[in-house]
């Protein structure tokens, strides 16, 4: 939680944002429960207004971008106020109305690289107290062998009763718990204890008022950081891991013991101006790193491409010492120029594919690029038609989009297509590990075209997969309609061409059951059903147009609406005690540029640093999650009214406002025309330093004529935000 008077949602609360500071958070609780990888946490904050007026107080946290918020209640003075899930296109009517009237608007929630932002306020009398609790659940995914629960804390100020207790429950026994994250930190260490028994473990967070002063990046303002929960179950039976409760199954299905099937890989590289700087040098450094994994009998490509599409070699090299020592020096020749032509570039990995494959190997095709296709074929919808047909299903593309710039919907469409999935990597100081670590979850195919079947169920997820990778985990989920009749089956082709079947007539028995006050619900493994079954329909959806994709809508927003999920197309409208607004809570989308696009993002910090007050931020704005706290501020400046304001000064604040407007004017139209050249800049050009993307017209208030504020509004003049001057 936060206080500030920037944070006003409009001018009328500015006074009464003053006086923020004056309460006490003096309780504040994260509960998170596992139960068969399903994790269900309930943040719970206990506020005091100790001031003798009424006063705004804020609640604002972070939670997992792979979460849905599923409940969020508000109790003032015996009197609870829960929120709502409803259909967007409702709750968004509903945030309409209150901003056309100038009241406050949305819970703006803000996409990062790990964590989103959920926040809200309320007003609350002279010395009473209010409590919030949200609610937010995630099914947790096994990557490289570890399962990994992440909470973040930062409530703004040093807390008397602070706590995060996680419980674990897993059947078949926790084989490893550890507990990571810059709350785990040295100083901080004595404030974790944990437990671990069979199937159970704790892990308990209790760190004193001193301590969350004294730690190590702790001050006034308390404790800011993350909790890492990692932690890997028993595998006993190599039929899985399967649960039922309520009518409901889950199928955990992650054998061990497979020979790893030797691979046919193809890195297409994006070498186009725009990669130029850090882009391309963590990619060769990640690239170099990649290539010394190769195991012997694999074998590889690589294709690097701008408007030319230049492949190192015309077929595949197995992985020998000497062709990988070569392979490294020509990585490291890798320099920026030209185009972007996408189309051409994949086009051409598939065909190399095709031209090496190997009886019992298994082939992938990489795609890393940081920007639209600029040369070529330069309409996505047929690049992804091209490449479908191409690839015809045979094996699977991925896509890693570098940036905040890249078209990620384009990425993640043609991902998705062809049985693979779309990575944003972010531009930091550790792009090269994240590509890297990218490389490791698909680097050791164990088992490809793997089909799960089940009789006596159905409304299953999805039970088809390309492949299976060592240290990940394959997940279905269904409703049992015969459970005397229920049965597994799993077929996969391992190395060699074999064919893997596994086959199980075993009725869940009553140990498999779930105590339902694990998961505190009655239907528990439902939840997780509709959890799975809403992410992957959302997936689908991508892809689909006019009636299925209706269709397919309508089976989501139902889905949600019943389990009370805030997904991409749901809202939760909070609602607020008499005389407030409510206000609305959606769930953000990854590449949408609407509460937080790239170019928004880039100018705010652009500005900020201007201002010279970017030192408490991050360095970098795609880590950084407070540039959603200016979403939604209003100007107060003399330009909207002040009643401050003090004679001439008004008039010549206004002659050099608008001096500041026309030379930012001519700065915005030069950046527009510099975008638009980005991908034709000529070989070895220096980008690093570029100017921000183009955000339509921009109008700045001069901190020197008098003004209080920055306004940044769309191309259509629809206000963004305001910044400080």
């Amino acid at each position: 939680m936060r206080t500030s008077e920037l944070e006003a949602p409009y001018p009328g609360r500015r006074r009464m944002m003053q006086q923020r500071g004056v309460w006490d958070i003096y309780s504040f609780h994260v509960n998170s429960t596992v139960t068969s990888r399903y994790a269900i946490t309930v943040i719970t904050s206990r506020v005091a207004n100790g001031h003798e007026n009424s006063t705004e107080i804020d609640f604002h946290v972070k939670i997992p971008k792979t979460a849905f918020i599923s409940k969020f209640r508000m109790t003032i003075d015996g009197m609870i106020y829960d929120g709502v899930v409803k259909p967007k296109e409702e709750a968004r009517k509903q945030y309409n109305t209150a901003v056309s009237r100038g009241q406050s608007g949305g819970l703006v929630s803000a996409v990062g690289r790990t964590l989103e932002d959920f926040k809200t306020s309320v007003s609350v009398a002279a010395y009473s107290k209010v409590t919030f609790e949200l609610t937010y659940e995630e099914l947790l995914q096994r990557r490289l062998g570890n399962y990994e629960l992440l909470i973040n804390a930062q409530p703004g100020q040093p807390v008397k009763d602070f706590k995060i207790d996680v419980s674990l429950y897993e059947k078949p026994g926790i084989n490893f718990l550890q507990v990571e994250g810059s709350l785990a930190s040295n100083d901080l260490g004595s404030a974790i204890t944990k437990s671990h028994v069979d199937e159970k473990a704790w892990v308990k967070f209790y760190p004193t008022q001193d301590q969350q002063i004294t730690c190590d990046g702790c001050g006034e303002k308390g404790l800011s950081g993350d909790l890492k929960i990692i932690f890997d179950v028993e595998r006993p039976h190599s039929k899985g891991d399967i649960r039922e409760n309520g009518g409901f199954f889950v199928h955990y299905f992650a054998p061990t013991g497979l020979p790893r099937i030797p691979k046919n890989v193809v890195f297409v590289v994006d070498q186009s101006g725009s990669m130029a700087g850090k882009k391309i040098e963590q990619t060769r450094t990640a690239l170099l790193k990649i290539l010394g994994d190769l195991d012997e009998d694999d074998h590889f490509g690589l294709i690097c491409f701008d408007d030319k599409i230049s492949p190192w070699k015309q077929k595949l090299l197995r992985a020998t010492q000497q062709n990988l020592d070569k392979a490294k020096k020509i990585v490291t020749t890798i320099t920026d120029r030209g185009g972007t032509d996408i189309n051409a570039a994949v086009l051409e990995g598939v065909k190399m594919i095709k031209k090496s494959h190997r009886e019992g190997s298994a082939s992938i095709l990489i795609l890393l690029t940081d920007g639209d296709p600029t040369s070529g074929e330069t309409r996505p919808e047929r690049i992804q038609s091209n490449v479908r047909e191409a690839i015809g299903k045979r094996f699977p593309l991925y896509c890693l989009g570098f940036g905040l710039d890249v078209n990620f919907e384009f990425l993640q469409k043609m991902a998705q297509e062809n049985s693979g999935v779309a990575r944003r990597i972010y531009e930091a100081s550790d792009a090269a590990l994240q590509l890297k670590g990218f490389y490791e979850e698909v680097a050791v195919p164990l088992l490809t075209s793997v089909q799960m079947s089940y009789r006596g169920a159905a409304n299953l997820t999805q039970t088809s997969f390309s492949y299976y990778y060592n240290g990940s985990e394959i997940v279905v989920a269904g409703q049992i309609t015969d459970i005397n009749d229920f049965s597994t089956e799993v077929i996969g082709i391992s190395t060699n061409s074999k064919v893997y079947k596994m086959y199980s007539d075993v009725l869940p028995a009553e140990d498999d059951k779930l105590p339902a006050e694990m998961g505190g619900f009655d239907n528990l493994l439902q939840r997780l059903w509709a959890y799975l079954t809403v992410k992957q329909l959302l997936e689908k959806e991508l892809m689909l147009t006019g009636e299925e994709k209706e269709a397919l809508s309508k089976e989501v927003l139902d889905i949600s609406i019943k389990h009370s999920f805030v997904t991409p197309l749901t809202s939760m409208v909070v609602t607020k005690p008499e005389g407030e607004d409510s206000q609305v809570a959606n769930k953000p989308k990854e590449g949408d540029k609407s509460a937080d696009d790239a170019g928004a993002r880039r100018a705010y910090y652009d500005l900020l640093s201007v201002a010279g007050d970017d030192d408490d931020y991050a360095d970098d704005f795609a880590y950084s999650e407070d540039y959603d706290d200016y979403v939604g501020v209003k100007s107060s400046s003399m330009i909207s009214g002040r009643e401050d304001h003090h004679g001439p000064s008004l008039v010549y604040g206004l002659l050099g406002s608008g001096v500041c407007l026309a030379v930012l004017g001519i700065l915005a139209a030069s950046i527009f025309w510099f975008k638009r050249r980005k991908h034709t800049r000529p070989p070895h050009a220096d980008h690093s330093k570029s100017a921000s993307p183009c955000m339509g017209p921009v109008s700045v208030s001069c901190e020197d004529q008098g003004v209080e504020s920055v306004t940044l509004m769309d191309k259509s003049g629809k206000e963004l935000k305001a910044l400080p001057s």
